[in-house]
């Protein structure tokens, strides 16, 4: 929807996804950034999705999301971002296809402590053609594993950023986000120069 001279200066939206598997931080991370009051789709978590959901030992996790995560956030030039937070279980995936639609980017927030719970999303960005960037959650500061090790482990191309990210810290989220938005820019750019 277009606006008139007198609604304002015209917005400009960008949607961004923010996935990884069940439980890497994604709901923390939309929320933590997003100015307005998060949308979440959580679910209490019960005993019948045991054996369904990838449970992990240590999980202390009470509620998990359904459908999606949903948060906004204003930026000068009158840009706006829209941040899509996918749900991280197995069953869920299908959305994947529907809340990239249009999206100019992704994060993948990823658990050292369970990479392989990572794959899925990095494979799926990578089959899309979607930029997306590589965004280690550092859970309190761990950082268990190198950048580097990250990189071999998830055999990701060299050009895909690789960072540390807290998805409870504002700053440490908008400095993932500015990185996604420039890589997504500069991979626009190639595509266009490209004969």
């Amino acid at each position: 929807m277009e606006s008139r001279a007198s609604d304002g200066p015209r917005l400009t939206p960008v949607k961004i996804v923010v996935a990884g598997g069940f439980g890497v931080g994604k709901t923390t991370f939309v929320g933590a950034i997003s100015e307005i009051e998060p949308l979440r789709s959580e679910a209490v978590m019960t005993q019948e999705s045991a054996g369904i959901d990838e449970l992990f030992e240590g999980n202390t996790k009470t509620t998990t999301t359904v459908a999606m995560d949903f948060g906004r956030i204003s930026l000068k030039g009158n840009l706006v971002l829209y941040l899509f937070g996918t749900p991280g279980q197995d069953r869920f995936h299908f959305m994947w296809h529907e809340l990239s639609k249009g999206a100019i980017g992704a994060v993948v927030l990823v658990d050292t402590r369970r990479l392989e719970a990572c794959f899925p999303a990095v494979d799926f960005f990578e089959k899309l053609g979607v930029p997306f960037l590589v965004a280690v959650n550092t859970f309190n500061g761990e950082k268990l594993h190198s950048l580097d090790e990250v990189a071999t482990a998830l055999a990701i191309n060299p050009s895909v950023p690789l960072l540390y990210c807290d998805a409870r810290h504002r700053l440490q989220v908008q400095g993932a986000l500015v990185q996604l938005v420039e890589h997504a820019l500069t991979r626009a750019l190639e595509g266009a120069a490209a004969p």
